[in-house]
This record gives structure tokens, sequence and C-alpha cells, in this order.
């Protein structure tokens, strides 16, 4: 474990941009999935505003929205999240011609770094949770020589999450980079929740990126839509299904909803403790 910086803590208010959208932001729904229309430095600033409460923060890409048409608990889990972020630019092009556009891309590899210097100034402890063998450790060492407080690292199998959630709550973190892919990653945050007061982000695969074990894809291929086609290239035998045979289904799911104009969502209510 490590310990950051002298902290530059605001843990009895919220940021003003984090105010205005967490208590009163518009939202767009993509397929069954809602998204919540924020750039990536109120995102942040929300997710500090979070800290103090606790809550679930989760990524939405072209494949969870896929995933969510069929899943109902996938979509009962986003129903509950404090914050939805649009990962990846298909979500921007469908909300685009949907009529509600969003201001921009808050991809989760784009977030935590963001999120992580933020923790590393305000001195949260931060806990980091799956992906491969070595990788949550090698992240935590990256974070740490950032000035971040990683106060603990696991990748466990996920079987029985009631251990898992245990050592976490141990650790007593604010923020938990959940990284077991979807949606075992939304189902877990979901339900641990419950029992840590801890803000949980589901990161896919950010603590590779983070730890150096997956290079992240041209920042050209990631604003073009084309970072798929990066992976794709890289790991073909584990993404293939994936990428190739059901999220194409994407395409679809935007046209029926644009037949059927699902009407905007309008803002969302004042939200109560978590």
């Amino acid at each position: 474990m490590c310990t950051g910086v002298t902290p530059d803590k605001r843990r009895d208010g919220w940021p003003a941009s984090a105010r205005e959208h967490i208590f009163g932001r518009m939202r767009v729904r993509v397929g069954s999935l809602e998204v919540d229309s924020l750039t990536l430095g109120e995102a942040v600033d929300a997710v500090e505003g979070l800290v103090a409460r606790g809550g679930a923060v989760f990524t939405p890409n072209v494949d969870h929205v896929v995933l969510a048409e069929d899943d109902a608990r996938f979509r009962d889990c986003y129903a509950r999240a404090s914050l939805s972020l649009a990962d990846g630019m298909p979500i921007l092009w469908a909300a685009r011609l949907l009529g509600r556009p969003l201001p921009e891309k808050v991809s989760g590899s784009d977030l935590v770094p963001a999120l992580m210097e933020r923790a590393a100034r305000r001195g949260f402890r931060v806990y980091l949770l799956g992906a491969g063998p070595g990788v949550a450790e090698k992240a935590a060492s990256k974070l740490c020589a950032r000035g971040v407080h990683v106060c603990g690292f696991d990748a466990p199998v996920l079987r029985d999450p009631a251990p898992i959630i245990e050592k976490i709550r141990a650790a007593r973190p604010e923020i938990v980079l959940v990284a077991f892919g979807a949606p075992k990653q939304e189902f877990f945050i979901d339900t641990a929740r419950q029992h840590v007061p801890a803000v949980f982000v589901g990161v896919g695969a950010t603590l590779d990126f983070i730890a150096g074990t997956i290079p992240r894809a041209p920042r050209w291929m990631s604003s073009n839509g084309l970072e798929w086609l990066y992976r794709l290239a890289r790991e073909p035998r584990r993404l293939w299904r994936r990428y190739l045979l059901r999220d194409p289904k994407f395409a679809l799911i935007v046209w029926r909803q644009l037949r059927g104009m699902r009407p905007v969502l309008p803002p969302r209510p004042a939200a109560g403790p978590s």
C-alpha cells in the first residue's frame, strides 16, 4: 500500500459543476440505457461529490447497450447507478441522431487518470479490484508513484462476493476501481455499494492501461470511433465474437429507437442518500 501527497480535501461541499449536474442534469436514453450529459471535467467533479456518500459510476459503451437489451438485471444495475458516462464515439453519434447530443466522450480510460489526479490532490483512499494476475499490483505501483493513496488491491476469482466486499470494507476506501469487465463488474458494484460507503467505478480494461500490460489505442483512432478495431487486432481470439457478432446489433437498436423516437428523459430528480 502507499500514501499520497498532503491532501487538499473538500469533503464538506460539492464542486459547483457537480452540484448542478447531480441534482438537475439532462439524460438521453440510448437503447435501454440512460447516459448523463457531462464533460470530462464535470464528471470528475461529480465523482468527487459522491465520495462523501458513496455511489456507482458506469461507463456505457456499444457492448453495454447490446447486453442491456436482453439482460434485465444489467438494466436494473444501470437504473440504480449514480452516474452513467458515454464511453465511446458511437454513443455520442447515437445521441446526436436521437436529437440530444452529448458534450463529449467520457471513457473510463480518460476518466480514471483525471480522477486519480484529483484523488491525489484530495488525499482520497483508492482501492483497485480485478483485471488479470498482477495487473492491479502494477497499476497500484504506478498510481502510488503519482501520489495516489492506494489503500489496497486485489484480483480475486469472482465467485462469492461476500469475502471480497469484506476485504474492501476493511481497507476503508473512498474510491474503488472495479475491472471485472461487463456485466460482472456492474453486478458486483450494484451489490458491494450496499455494504461499503465508497464510490465504485466500473473501469473495464483501464487498470491494464495504467499498468502498461495493454496499450491504449492511438488517440486518432479513439476519437474516430475505431478503438474497437485496434483492440480486435491486438486480441482477436478474445474479442472477435464481441466486436464482429454481438456489437453490430447496436446499429439495429438505435435504428429501432429512431423509428419509435423514445423521448429524452427529464432531468434526474434530487437524489437521496445512497
